[in-house]
């Protein structure tokens, strides 16, 4: 089987997301979320928990992690992972300098 190549869609900056919040971004592949953190580190996962599937970009996002606004799960934004006692993970993707770049394809 051959695999598609990547797309790079450019679908913002860094700027336009206010520190400590998110932007939603759909794609083919479902929607994603980038969170700024409040030191402007930019991190894109999944938009949804690994628990129950709430929505990650209405999450309070606190230092490097951000809670889940169905069931208070804590996700690590480094790893992607629920941090203890809950356990799961959401997908990684994104960034190049303060441009915001999505990977779409296999």
């Amino acid at each position: 089987m051959v695999k598609e190549p990547v797309i790079w869609r450019h679908v913002g900056a860094l700027d336009d997301i206010p520190r400590q919040r998110a932007r939603t971004v759909a794609t083919p592949h479902g929607a994603f979320v980038a969170f700024r953190t409040l030191d402007d580190r930019l991190i894109a996962r999944d938009d949804r928990c690994p628990h129950k599937g709430g929505v990650m970009a209405q999450g309070i996002v606190h230092g490097p992690s951000v809670t889940c606004p169905l069931h208070s799960w804590v996700i690590d934004l480094a790893d992607c992972k629920a941090m203890d006692p809950d356990e799961g993970c959401v997908e990684a993707i994104w960034l190049e300098e303060r441009r915001i770049l999505l990977g779409i394809g296999s």
